[in-house]
């Protein structure tokens, strides 16, 4: 039977050095840990994670929550993440919450439960949080993603959602649009869709111009073209669209183009997060974008530092503007009225 004394032997390290190559990779230089795992797998070597558990206390697993997979923001940031922990010998257990507050205790109770080493949430509101509160009496580490938490400790990663915004509003108005309106999924159920709408009304008070208030839809992913159809029609009706996600503005302009209106030329339509997805459709989706490798591996990398016992602070990702064809000045005679 193959055991870790033959894997040492046949990668010319001593066992000790082999041994961490499974439970602390991270520590060794990676021609030494490329040896080893080469060896590992030539001889048909597994790792006793059980009893690696048991005499280090560490699972060497992360727990991740996030409100969805449906959302490519979120798959797109994930595999970064899991990118980052498989370099570092950690695996990830991820659960989903549909942005409901109850099901993020439950899974995170879940978790805590079989021993994570650590967690990296995306809450539905990080201040108004059960379980971040909770969870400060935990000793796991903990990183929110996506999440501003402006009344917790735990660090945070993520965009400036009200300055994005902001600027996405500003960029329209500078094109001409004076009548805009921002599509968000219900708006109680997510922090960072309150702070985008916030930026987009402050703009537009900067301006003189009426912010109205957020066009909610049923849901976070999908545009019911009922609810917005009355904000289109009549003199004020409106040429440019923010949405919340990019999902949400591939939906309006799928129902825009079917009920008739021309997309960008009656009616401009904006999105947030940058999902490879807009790029491929036609009119491609203008869009702020979340660049959500970096997310992933700043998370990661930030949990590390809290495992090691250094306290990181929370860090401000970059954001920018991809533009598209979604996007133009408005129609001098703009048609609303059908």
């Amino acid at each position: 039977m193959t055991d870790l004394s033959s894997v040492a032997k046949m990668a010319g390290v001593s066992r000790a050095t082999a041994a961490r190559a499974f439970s602390a990779p991270e520590l060794l230089r990676p021609n030494t840990l490329d040896r080893v795992l080469a060896a590992s797998q030539q001889l048909g070597f597994r790792p006793n994670r059980v009893a690696q558990q048991l005499r280090t206390q560490s699972t060497r697993i992360i727990g991740v929550l996030i409100p969805t997979l449906s959302n490519p923001v979120f798959a797109e940031q994930l595999q970064a993440m899991e990118s980052a922990a498989q370099q570092l010998g950690y695996s990830l257990l991820v659960a989903t919450t549909d942005y409901q507050p109850e099901q993020e205790a439950a899974m995170v109770e879940s978790m805590l439960r079989q021993r994570v080493d650590g967690l990296i949430l995306t809450v539905a509101d990080a201040d108004n949080s059960v379980v971040l509160a909770q969870l400060t009496h935990e000793k796991v580490p903990v990183v929110l993603v996506h999440n501003p938490a402006h009344h917790t400790t735990i660090p945070a990663i993520g965009v400036d959602n009200y300055r994005a915004m902001y600027e996405v509003t500003t960029y329209l108005q500078d094109l001409g649009h004076c009548h805009i309106g921002m599509l968000t999924g219900p708006i109680w159920q997510s922090d960072r869709a309150r702070l985008r709408y916030q930026g987009y009304q402050q703009a537009m008070t900067d301006r003189g111009q009426q912010a109205l208030p957020a066009i909610e839809m049923p849901t976070h992913t999908r545009t019911s073209f009922n609810v917005l159809l009355p904000y289109l029609q009549g003199r004020f009706g409106l040429t440019a669209l923010l949405c919340s996600n990019d999902l949400l503005a591939l939906s309006a302009i799928g129902g825009l183009t079917r009920a008739g209106y021309q997309v960008p030329e009656q009616v401009s339509v904006v999105g947030f997060d940058g999902i490879e997805l807009g790029r491929h459709v036609f009119p491609s989706l203008c869009s702020v974008v979340q660049p959500r490798d970096e997310l992933g591996r700043c998370a990661i990398a930030t949990l590390m530092l809290l495992l090691d016992g250094q306290p990181p602070a929370s860090s401000v990702v970059a954001h920018y503007l991809r533009l598209g064809e979604s996007m133009s000045p408005p129609a001098a005679n703009t048609p609303h009225d059908r």
